[in-house]
């Protein structure tokens, strides 16, 4: 372990990845996935018994969420809705795990209506969430956050959350979808996390406490994700979970899982000095950050600076700057997000293509209806166009507005939040049109809760049906309630069929090409 590394030069949360699975040896990474259920040795086998049965349909269903085929992806689970509980033995990752590590935000939808876990975990105890971050899938990220995934689940080995994972490898766009719940499309904002608001009224619109409680959140030996981002050098992350009212102050702890070589009872400063980042510094430093701490091994930020050969910074962390450094507003920092998320989630993605009857089509795709409105200029828009700007825009210092707006693609007035149409009415609740997969569950599972957490609650899922999971303007093929209600209820085939040995009854569907080089040995079961 060299000492010029920095990402071994931390925790062992700098490589989660590199931790040894000891599966029949650590009862935390099996048992420990249901939240407080103690060791269960009919547990175990309940889910070796899922991992092995279905073998063979279910990694097809693998592969096709592996490599984005969505058709194969749709047939596999039209035959037999129970493979979206399907996962692979041992690593315990699932389609829903595959997809979202690769990016594939349609299957992850496919799954989701499909009636997956969104909150399964893997042996590790990683959600789907915590991959879509690590790898910065940030429309999976929003599909997921659009369902209520949970972002506050701890990994087992790290006790790490989805923000730590997207602030490790300086996500910001996904930091930025998992706080939607929490930041509020208020213009006084970022005036009221600086401290420089009087409005006692607006103080108490939104609760400041829970956003601070989940970005200061703590992995093992005390790991902020601001410690991480300043670490790797993240300029952007660190921007934007200082506005979040990251602390400046939060420092490390030996507890005994990790192995810190900066030393405990270190600040975000001193991980910014490993690192190397002359702009985390600075920025860390006008957040008010103390240069002169110490840790446990005496050292301040300075001398961690020295120790590394991070000689490129020492000139900023020797003194402190006669007049203290202004900070910008981070822009990716965005108010309307949480509106807009709202209206989602009540109303959906108007799927219908805009008719020739249709007078005001959105006209950004020029494909659906308009849906909602941006308060103060009253431009229109459909709701999928406007939560893909509030994902991906950027807000510039220099537009005009409060910070944290967006500009109009109109007429560039500033956006603080999305107001619903009153022509836009919430999506109806649907009816459970597929039994197959409550009743695969009630056969397979009985008296065993799923593993990794309950199921999805299904109101949720229903007033989502309809929603469509192409955040951007394009077209996207979904599976509708239509589709659904010709779901077979027998979802094992015959009653004498065994389930692993059920095939796609649909010749016409394109196989993946994992799945054409594994044919032969899925015979042979």
């Amino acid at each position: 372990m060299s000492k010029g590394n920095v990402c071994t030069g931390a925790l062992r949360f700098f490589f989660p990845f590199a931790v040894p699975v000891f599966f029949f040896a650590c009862p935390r990474s099996i048992c420990g996935l249901n939240a407080g259920a103690g060791p269960s040795i009919m547990g175990l086998l309940g889910m070796m018994g899922d991992s092995f049965g279905c073998s063979a349909t279910g990694e097809r269903l693998v592969s096709a969420a592996r490599d984005g085929d969505i058709q194969e992806a749709r047939a596999l689970l039209e035959l037999n809705p129970r493979l979206a509980r399907y996962s692979t033995f041992g690593i315990r990752n699932s389609p829903l795990h595959y997809s979202a590590a690769k990016g594939h935000h349609e299957i992850v939808s496919l799954l989701i209506e499909s009636g997956v876990n969104i909150n399964l975990r893997n042996c590790r105890g990683q959600t789907a969430l915590m991959q879509a971050c690590l790898y910065g899938h940030w429309k999976v990220v929003q599909i997921l956050v659009l369902f209520k995934a949970n972002i506050h689940r701890r990994d087992c080995f790290s006790g790490a959350t989805a923000i730590h994972f997207a602030a490790l490898k300086g996500h910001t766009r996904c930091i930025r979808l998992l706080v939607a719940d929490y930041v509020p499309s208020l213009s006084e904002f970022w005036t009221i996390m600086r401290g420089k608001s009087t409005d006692e009224m607006k103080k108490g619109a939104f609760d400041a406490a829970s956003l601070q409680r989940l970005v200061n959140g703590k992995s093992d030996g005390g790991v902020t994700p601001l410690h991480l981002a300043a670490l790797h050098g993240h300029a952007e992350s660190v921007q934007l979970l200082l506005d979040l009212g990251a602390s400046v102050s939060e420092v490390t702890v030996n507890d005994g899982s990790t192995i810190d070589l900066i030393g405990s009872g270190s600040t975000p400063l001193h991980y910014a000095a490993c690192g190397g980042s002359a702009v985390c510094c600075q920025l860390l430093i006008a957040a008010g950050a103390n240069m002169g701490a110490q840790n446990v091994n005496g050292l301040t930020p300075l001398l961690v600076a020295r120790s590394w050969h991070k000689t490129s910074i020492e000139g900023i962390l020797s003194k402190q700057p006669e007049n203290r450094m202004r900070i910008l507003p981070s822009p990716y920092l965005c108010l309307p997000l949480m509106s807009i998320v709202k209206i989602a989630r009540e109303c959906g993605w108007r799927k219908t293509s805009a008719s020739s009857t249709c007078q005001d089509p959105c006209v950004i795709c020029l494909e659906v209806e308009c849906t909602v409105a941006a308060e103060g200029c009253g431009h229109e828009f459909c709701t999928k166009c406007a939560l893909y700007l509030c994902s991906t825009t950027s807000s510039s210092t220099s537009t005009r507005g409060v910070p944290g707006s967006i500009s109009c693609p109109l007429c560039r007035h500033a956006i603080v939040s999305f107001m619903r149409l009153t022509s836009t009415t919430p999506i109806k609740e649907l009816p459970w049109t597929s039994a197959s997969l409550a009743l695969c569950a009630a056969g397979s599972n009985t008296g065993r809760p799923e593993h990794g957490g309950s199921l999805h609650r299904r109101p949720d899922l229903r007033r989502l049906r309809s929603i469509s999971v192409q955040l951007g303007c394009s077209s996207f093929r979904s599976i509708g309630s239509g589709k659904l209600s010709s779901m077979k209820l027998n979802c094992t085939g015959a009653e004498e069929a065994v389930p692993c040995l059920v095939s796609c009854l649909r010749p016409d569907v394109q196989r993946s090409s994992s799945y054409r080089g594994r044919i032969r040995r899925y015979s042979e079961f």
